[in-house]
């Protein structure tokens, strides 16, 4: 699976986990799916992404955009 994948899959992950604590427990983890969303929004425009740069050093394969 290539670095792209892994973080698309991540992200959806992290959103639908923090919709799902953010109904179940608090309206406070609201905020992860904030913070995950405007990280893919900045890496969208910036290329930068924090999780692709580990993923690289432990060998993922990388993908068209990371």
């Amino acid at each position: 699976m290539s670095i792209d994948r892994i973080v698309m899959a991540f992200a959806g992950s992290m959103i639908l986990v923090s919709a799902l604590l953010a109904w179940l427990v608090s309206p406070g983890w609201l905020l992860l799916t904030g913070f995950v969303g405007l990280n893919l929004l900045q890496s969208a425009f910036t290329g930068f992404c924090p999780l692709a740069i580990v993923l690289k050093r432990f060998g993922c394969a990388p993908g068209a955009a990371f």
